[in-house]
């Protein structure tokens, strides 16, 4: 996946988001911080992985992986606005059951948080690529979800949202 085009397309659309809110130079790590955590438990919920109580089945698989790629999209600007770059090294994940792996990528973002290196960057990022596997989500799915969803993000900026 050529990971250094989703960046750059990224930093357009941020860039963009800035100019429309004024936001030009201000520090948004903890507003993409806690957007990234929030679309991590909006995919949980999609999945329904966790929802033993229920007999609903999960969303079809296009909702999931579009879930998905909003975390790639928060994940993509927090390595922007910390100078940090995932470069496509593989996910050497262990976990293969949906919400342990969901469990594991929540305690690896809290980590990340408390000390945002960039080693702990490229961790999140590598354990959020292994989820998206055992979501049975290839890098094709994710590349073409991510430049359908960069264009609705730009409609929905011009809509005002």
């Amino acid at each position: 996946m050529n990971w250094e085009k989703l960046y750059n397309m990224q930093q357009e659309l941020d860039s963009y988001i800035a100019n429309n809110h004024e936001l030009e130079g201000k520090d948004l790590y903890n507003e993409r911080h806690l957007a990234f955590l929030v679309e991590l438990g909006e995919l949980a919920n999609e999945t329904r992985c966790f929802k033993f109580w229920s007999k609903k089945k999960p969303s079809e698989r296009d909702v999931i992986l579009a879930e998905y790629v909003d975390g790639i999209h928060f994940l993509l600007s927090i390595g922007l606005e910390k100078g940090y770059r995932y470069n496509g090294e593989k996910a050497a994940g262990t976990e293969n059951q949906q919400t342990k792996q969901f469990n594991h990528v929540f305690i690896v973002a809290a980590g990340f948080n408390q000390n945002p290196s960039e080693e702990g960057y490229i961790h999140l990022f590598k354990e959020f690529i292994h989820l998206g596997k055992v979501l049975g989500f290839n890098e094709e799915d994710i590349y073409n979800a991510y430049l359908e969803k960069n264009e609705i993000n730009y409609e929905r900026q011009d809509q005002g949202y």
